[in-house]
């Protein structure tokens, strides 16, 4: 084995967590209860000190999480011909496999790019013709994050290369098979989970619950489920000096913490039989479908434990992709009234892309938490309902 493998591989380096924009101050929390410590931390990522066997533990375990990059060289850069030659530096016989296959992406900020592609060409022509000089070869490249993934992030004239350890976007946790209409993506339900402070102990009531995303993370978190375990392919698996042995070992020792007594009570409706078709679907290929309660009816019929009060969950449809506006403010002064008649002592949030329809809900919010849904800038509004 290379010298550079068994250190990338067991010594820390630069490892840059990225997420969903304002996302990071709840992955930040979950890196901590890690016990790594950070380096930097903003909206969109979180940077520490780790091995590409500590990626293995972070991709397994962050709910989060975007991507998890392993540092591989930082440099100046003013033109693409310095990303190519800074590229053709590094030692890409000891990273990639013989023949090998290997993918490019990156985020560029720079005067000189008006298309991300070209870049992307300039590092596959480096590494493949040091590769061809080496080994006499070229391995083969394309889109598909399904090898080795190398990213690029430069902005002006700062510019880092990257092993992408996750490969394809672990803020999809994998367990969803039928997305349904307009869904939440994991990750970001994940962090609404965790904005709310709910326990993983006390109830978590979830009405218009469409795919059951909020539900089904709600009950991983509860079980201390790790996404990870739904998925087998990672970037860190197509680099060399990668040991299968070592993953068998951490993925054991996760699947190990996963709890599934005294669990509290999870409830999800809709009114859409389909929609509780749907998340019974996604629940089951999750392993959490009997820790669910699920139930087709109007909201307002949703059954409400009154005992070990927790959290009570909405993701109403807002009106910028679903939903006509002015039968929404209905719904929105009926989600209202049930929270004040029904839900006493829990506490209740509205997670909302429409501003005016929250206003019909006819509370007083006494938080709001930003999130932005894809491009639409949200807000989690948090009420007390004593």
């Amino acid at each position: 084995m290379y010298l550079w493998q068994m250190m990338a591989f067991n010594n820390p380096g630069n490892v840059f967590v990225t997420c969903q924009r304002q996302l990071g101050p709840y992955l930040e929390r979950e890196i901590k209860s890690l016990n790594f410590e950070i380096l930097r931390s903003g909206n969109t990522g979180v940077l520490i000190r780790a091995s590409l066997n500590d990626c293995i533990l972070l991709n397994l375990k962050l709910r989060c999480a975007s991507q998890v990059l392993y540092s591989l060289k930082k440099f100046k850069a003013h033109h693409p011909d310095d990303v190519y030659e800074e590229a053709g530096k590094i030692k890409w016989e000891s990273i990639i496999e013989n023949p090998g296959y290997f993918s490019v992406k990156s985020t560029v900020d720079h005067p000189t790019i008006n298309n991300n592609l070209f870049v992307n060409l300039r590092i596959k022509d480096a590494i493949n013709d040091r590769l061809r000089k080496i080994r006499g070869n070229r391995p083969d490249t394309g889109a598909e994050l399904k090898g080795t993934v190398i990213s690029l992030h430069w902005k002006n004239e700062e510019a880092e290369l990257f092993l992408d350890t996750s490969g394809d976007s672990i803020a999809r946790h994998g367990y969803r098979k039928s997305p349904g209409k307009a869904p939440m993506l994991e990750a970001l339900a994940a962090a609404t989970i965790f904005a709310s402070g709910w326990s993983g102990q006390s109830s978590f009531i979830n009405p218009m619950c469409g795919s059951g995303t909020l539900a089904i993370e709600a009950a991983l978190i509860s079980t201390n489920t790790a996404p990870g375990l739904f998925r087998m392919n990672f970037g860190f698996m197509h680099i060399m000096g990668y040991d299968e042995k070592e993953y068998y070992r951490i993925r054991n020792a996760v699947e190990e913490e996963i709890q599934e007594e005294n669990l509290p009570v999870i409830v999800a409706t809709d009114i859409s039989e389909a929609a509780i078709e749907t998340a019974r679907k996604n629940a089951k290929a999750a392993g959490v479908e009997k820790f669910i309660s699920f139930r087709v009816c109007d909201f307002a019929s949703t059954p409400v434990p009154q005992e070990n009060k927790g959290v009570i969950c909405f993701n109403p449809e807002y009106g910028e992709r679903l939903g006509n506006t002015t039968e929404l403010e209905a719904t929105y002064k009926r989600m209202g009234d049930f929270m004040k008649q029904k839900c006493k002592g829990y506490k209740g949030y509205v997670f909302t892309g429409n501003p005016e329809l929250a206003k019909k809900i006819g509370l007083k919010a006494n938080k709001r938490m930003v999130f932005f849904n894809s491009k639409i800038e949200c807000r989690l509004l948090e009420y007390e309902l004593y």
